[in-house]
């Protein structure tokens, strides 16, 4: 009898498909974002990195994850030979192999 018109409405209706989309649609846009923005080049190089290793062959100047330089002396499936010293030879994990050099801009690092 002393109820107010507000307690008195009904409650609205049950919420409707559309409402779960508006509030989907930022978190989707962000996924997308990062996957382009971020995921997609980092994927890129790392295939890229891994086909540059991949074709390392016999003369190839390369630089290790320590930061020698050194040039392939023998490579097998998972070890590289690489001289960083007239005479002296190590043999490196291809993986740790952080670069190639082009032998065309590679110099000797004593001229």
């Amino acid at each position: 009898m002393f109820i107010s018109t507000a307690f008195a409405q009904t409650a609205g209706g049950p919420a409707s498909g559309s409402g779960i989309l508006v509030q989907m649609a930022p978190l989707v846009l962000i996924f997308v974002v990062f996957y382009f923005l971020l995921i997609r080049p980092q994927q890129k190089r790392m295939k890229a990195h891994k086909a540059k290793i991949d074709a390392v062959k016999k003369g190839d100047q390369v630089i290790t994850g320590g930061g020698l330089l050194g040039k392939v002396m023998r490579v097998d499936e998972i070890y590289a030979e690489v001289e960083i010293a007239p005479g002296m030879k190590v043999k490196a994990v291809k993986s740790t192999l952080t670069d190639v050099l082009d032998p065309t801009t590679a110099k000797p690092a004593n001229d």
